[in-house]
């Protein structure tokens, strides 16, 4: 359990108390080794920012979101599907790497989208559905200057 530590060691309960005041509790996630609270926010858009996300094709690929993110194991906390670009908020384990996750939600919605609506591939010419680039930011519940200033007094307890 976070935040208690049964042995008297040096630093110990400081750090558990330290680390209290930086996420609030049960904002974070227990894993099999790890807690975390690791947010990411993904955004890519479509080869030649060709508005094809539209109409059911928009719905199918809304639905194959929450599927591989249920598949996955990712939390879809949001998305927003815009005709040329898609936006998602996706809390996910640290064993991920957010060009993993990527990877995944890209590769998955290219080749069942492509499968559901063939006339996709004649709008999009290559055949590709995604611009090969991708917008990734984090964020949890602590500011870069929380977590400053917590490292910073680490010798000073």
């Amino acid at each position: 359990m976070v935040g208690y530590s049964p042995s008297k060691e040096k630093y110990g309960y400081i750090w558990c108390i330290s680390y209290h005041r930086m996420v609030k509790q049960g904002h974070w996630i227990s894993a099999r080794g790890c807690v975390y609270n690791v947010n990411y926010h993904f955004v890519w858009s479509t080869k030649y920012r060709r508005k094809v996300l539209v109409g059911d094709v928009a719905e199918t690929l809304t639905d194959l979101h929450v599927s591989i993110a249920q598949d996955k194991g990712f939390i879809l906390n949001t998305q927003e599907v815009m005709p040329d670009y898609v936006h998602l908020f996706i809390t996910a384990h640290p064993k991920f790497a957010p060009a993993t996750i990527v990877k995944i939600m890209k590769g998955i919605t290219a080749k069942k989208l492509f499968e559901q609506h063939p006339a996709l591939r004649n709008v999009l010419g290559e055949g590709h559905l995604w611009n090969p680039s991708y917008y990734v930011g984090t964020c949890g519940d602590t500011t870069k200057e929380v977590i400053q200033e917590y490292i910073e007094t680490q010798k000073v307890m």
